[in-house]
């Protein structure tokens, strides 16, 4: 890890020149509530007791070594400023000021900035380097966490985004809150980060566990990003999460040879399928083998057409990762931010499924509206998957598709394996291309569990009736896209 930065240095490295306003101090009344903001603070060290609410012997000596050490008053600065042109609030850490810890002043500073966001419709942004709670204030100090927690609550419950960067380090309440509770969560490269501190975790713990990297493969970090590029990074996270719509996304274009030509694509073992009426698939067989085409567009293909940039999450937040079956994020489509969950043409894996969840639960919140598409031959169904709870993350989703107060807009790419497609696709606007089929099992499961002998697999496709236009004549999906005559007219 590099030099550690102050928290002065920190807003420095995010901010727009000269466009940092510090937040004035809140004042501690004598009973120990805090009130609006108001002129310096008390000489004492949380309100006017001698070394703290506890009497530690020394404190207040060390909060004074501190302040003069730093130059500040309090572990943590809080104020608005511009992000790439994005106002945000800011509250930046400081870790020399005794180990960026929590007490009681810390607390009335952050519940004072989450106020201030609230009521100017601002995004948080906190930049935490902390070791956690502070000794010397005992229970009062870890209370703070309950503080800290009921603000960042009301904060999203108000549709703000809170944009978390972890640095070196980030441990102990600090992370369990202001960090691990963000929105999004990016780290700068080698912090530790962990809930347990270097000098509280056992002998034997593999330091590597306690990294930045580590919590990226965990699913509880979005990105590790280097501090040249970490304004650039915040600064299109603010832009994209700050653009609510309550316009539907619109569909993508089919990418697709055969919605181009009107010609089958290649399975790479013959000749290919062919085409029906305006390039769409002849059987339901055909419709197999043409989302089975290796040489079909996939999500990246898709994603990449369909914005001009895009900023991508990562994780489930319960320690699972799944980056080769689910693509979720947020992106510029047309001016406008449009959140994505995107199979990916591969079994999707419990973490992904979380993971689409977790992302269309944050564009609900912030008014975003969704684009899913759905390419899987169905959910992982492996013995580890089950271990993971494939079953209840699938459920999850499903939940939170149907809950969903945003707009969600699904096109199928390729293969619509079953209920782990199903649970990413939003009901009565979901749309298909040519090069798909949607079925409620594989054909050849079908035959297998219908007891038929495999010559007869191709005519259970086409009694499945899985092709895109049989889709819309069965009032599944609204449309194919590309195919201006097979779009259901819902009236």
């Amino acid at each position: 890890m590099t030099d550690r930065l102050t928290a002065r240095e920190i807003v420095a490295l995010v901010a727009d020149d000269a466009t940092f306003a510090e937040l004035p101090d809140p004042v501690r009344e004598p009973t120990g509530s805090a009130t609006s903001a108001g002129p310096t603070e008390p000489t004492g060290s949380a309100g006017s007791a001698p070394d703290g609410p506890l009497g530690w012997p020394g404190y207040d000596a060390a909060r004074a070594r501190a302040a003069e050490r730093t130059g500040e008053r309090e572990s943590v600065v809080c104020g608005t400023a511009l992000v790439e042109g994005v106002r945000a609030v800011l509250i930046a850490f400081e870790f020399g000021f005794l180990g960026g810890s929590l007490g009681e002043r810390t607390g009335d500073r952050l519940v004072s900035a989450y106020a201030h966001a609230r009521a100017h419709r601002l995004p948080v942004v906190p930049l935490v380097a902390t070791g956690g709670s502070r000794m010397q204030e005992g229970m009062l100090a870890l209370t703070q966490l309950q503080r800290v927690a009921r603000e960042s609550v009301l904060t999203r419950e108000a549709g703000l985004p809170q944009i978390a960067v972890v640095r070196d380090p980030t441990t102990g309440g600090g992370w369990a809150t202001l960090g691990a509770g963000a929105d999004v969560v990016l780290a700068l490269p080698g912090a530790q980060v962990g809930f347990a501190g270097s000098r509280v975790r056992p002998a034997d713990a593999d330091p590597a566990a306690y990294t930045a990297e580590a919590q990226a493969a965990a699913g509880a970090v979005d990105a590790v990003v280097p501090p040249e590029e970490l304004r650039g990074t915040l600064g299109r996270w603010l832009r994209l999460l700050t653009r609510p719509s309550t316009t539907p996304a619109a569909p993508p274009k089919p990418l697709g040879t055969g919605a181009d030509t009107g010609a089958g694509a290649s399975t790479g073992t013959g000749p290919g399928p062919a085409p029906g009426p305006a390039g769409l698939p002849a059987t339901g067989w055909d419709a197999v083998l043409r989302a089975r085409s290796p040489e079909r567009p996939r999500a990246g293909a898709y994603l990449d057409a369909y914005f001009t940039h895009r900023v991508a999450i990562d994780g489930d937040r319960c320690g699972g990762t799944d980056p080769q079956g689910m693509l979720c994020g947020f992106g510029d489509h047309e001016g406008r931010t449009v959140a994505y969950a995107a199979q990916t043409g591969t079994a999707t894996r419990p973490a992904g499924y979380r993971t689409a969840a977790r992302l269309i639960r944050l564009a609900d919140r912030l008014g975003i509206p969704v684009l899913t598409l759905v390419d899987t031959p169905g959910a992982a169904n492996d013995a580890e998957a089950e271990r993971q709870g494939a079953g209840a993350a699938i459920a999850d989703l499903f939940a939170a598709v149907a809950a969903a107060r945003t707009p969600v807009t699904t096109l199928v790419v390729g293969e619509g394996g079953s209920g782990g497609a199903l649970a990413l696709a939003a009901p009565g606007n979901t749309w298909a291309t040519p090069d798909s089929y949607f079925s409620v099992i594989a054909p050849e499961l079908a035959a297998a569990i219908l007891k038929r002998p495999p010559h007869e697999v191709e005519s259970t496709a086409d009694q499945l009736r899985v092709r895109p236009q049989d889709l819309v004549d069965l009032g599944v999906v609204r449309g194919v896209v590309g195919a201006r005559d097979r779009t259901r007219d819902d009236g």
